[in-house]
């Protein structure tokens, strides 16, 4: 009973054999053989009532003689005319006791079991009565059984049918299932039903989706990590056998120094991204002023401009107000306005600007620098992804400032984009409004 095939079938099988047994109960039990036709025999013996009678007063006992013999040979029972008294006009036999509606001014009644069943009616001056008298109804409900049995038969094929079509689009999602959880990231459910199965199928496909990019990114991740901490620690090997040997140890150690303060700037990113990528739920979500919190931002970058000899400008919008975490907006946006001050050229300002627009706030960060091409403008909020011809290591940083920033701005359902401003680059932040 675990298989739902095996239920289903079942289940439907039961129903059926419940709707047989419940007809043929009313049909043999709660209905009797001679209430089925009580209304038909009750307008037809009105109707043999004045035929009878017409025939009798017209022409005697020869003519209902004559009808009574038709009626018995076309219709089942013994027909009879009575008088007031219940005498059969034509034998004299005595049929009183017969008589069911003694008053004539009802339906035609029946008697219980298996007697004859007996139809009597009355003319309207009580002067006649008529009397049919039928033998005792046969049940003859058991010739139905065989077009039953067919008719079971052709439903349970009809219900195996049934029953494999509803399991097999879940034996196929389960199927996808196991594949995924062997390692087919690749796997999915096709999608064109659009029945609950298909909803199912649809919610499957949207979590292994988000999934597989999450394992590829994290394994991306790792990738890189490794590839980015193998320089520094050769670099950081080679000082530490430098300064065993060379006469200035203290270049050597500055040099050491150098290295451990890149790999710990390294190490910090990294957490910064695992906490940006933390669970959303665990986070208050608050009112956050972004204008104020722009503005606060932009004068922590002030120094940061002023050393590459470079401006920064704000152009705000007071009451943009969205729902999040303060100070994940404030690293994302200070990530990528320290990533416009490292690329931009000296004697030109950084454009921090912020605007509402429907149902979004939008943060624009503008440089004047060297601008990305467009065939690696999706790659730059990868992480440890730099532009070697123009925003290569010499710039500083290790390549994480972007990813830190897209994926905090993707925990508040926002969005992050670049696009080459001609000269520069120009990278927008949409988040929905509070």
């Amino acid at each position: 009973m675990r298989s739902l095939y095996t239920k289903i079938l079942l289940w439907c099988l039961a129903t059926l054999l419940l709707s047989f047994y419940a007809f043929f109960y009313i049909n043999t039990r709660v209905l009797p053989p001679q209430r089925r036709g009580a209304g038909f025999m009750g307008s037809l013996s009105a109707f043999q009532l004045e035929e009878a009678v017409a025939a009798y007063e017209s022409g005697g006992k020869p003519a209902l003689a004559a009808f009574v013999t038709r009626a018995n040979r076309h219709l089942r029972g013994s027909h009879h005319l009575t008088d007031a008294q219940g005498r059969d006009l034509l034998t004299g036999e005595d049929l009183s006791s017969r008589l069911l509606d003694p008053d004539g001014d009802g339906p035609p009644r029946f008697p219980k079991g298996m007697r004859p069943m007996q139809v009597s009616r009355r003319t309207a001056d009580g002067r006649f009565h008529w009397l049919v008298i039928m033998p005792p109804p046969v049940n003859d409900s058991g010739e139905f059984i065989p077009y039953y049995l067919v008719v079971l038969a052709t439903v349970v094929v009809l219900l195996l049918l049934l029953a494999s079509r509803i399991v097999a689009p879940v034996r196929a999602l389960t199927a996808v299932m196991e594949r995924f959880g062997r390692g087919e990231l690749d796997a999915r459910f096709p999608s064109g039903r659009k029945d609950e199965i298909g909803n199912a199928g649809r919610a499957f496909n949207n979590m292994a989706e988000r999934i597989e990019t999450l394992l590829v990114a994290e394994r991306r991740l790792l990738q890189d990590v490794s590839h980015e901490l193998r320089s520094p620690l050769a670099r950081l090997s080679f000082a530490a056998r430098l300064a065993r040997t060379a006469s200035d140890r203290d270049a050597a150690i500055d040099r050491i120094k150098h290295e451990v303060d890149r790999l710990t700037e390294l190490v910090s990113s990294l957490i910064e991204v695992t906490r940006a990528e933390g669970d959303p739920t665990e986070r208050a979500r608050n009112p956050v002023d972004l204008d104020s919190l722009l503005n606060k931002t932009v004068e922590a970058c002030r120094l940061d401009a002023q050393a590459r000899r470079c401006a920064i400008g704000y152009r705000g919008s007071p009451g943009v107000t969205v729902a999040g975490n303060e100070e994940l907006l404030r690293r994302a946006v200070e990530n990528i306005t320290r990533n416009a001050i490292r690329y931009t050229p000296p004697e030109t300002e950084v454009e921090v600007a912020l605007e509402s627009r429907g149902p979004e706030a939008l943060v624009h960060v503008r440089d004047f620098g060297p601008g990305v091409p467009e065939e690696k403008l999706s790659r730059i909020f990868d992480p440890f992804f730099r532009v070697e011809d123009s925003r290569d290591t010499t710039q500083g940083g290790v390549g994480l400032g972007l990813a830190i920033a897209r994926r905090a701005v993707a925990v508040h359902n926002g969005t992050l984009c670049a696009e080459n401003a001609n000269p520069g680059l120009r990278v927008t932040m949409r988040l929905p409004l509070a």
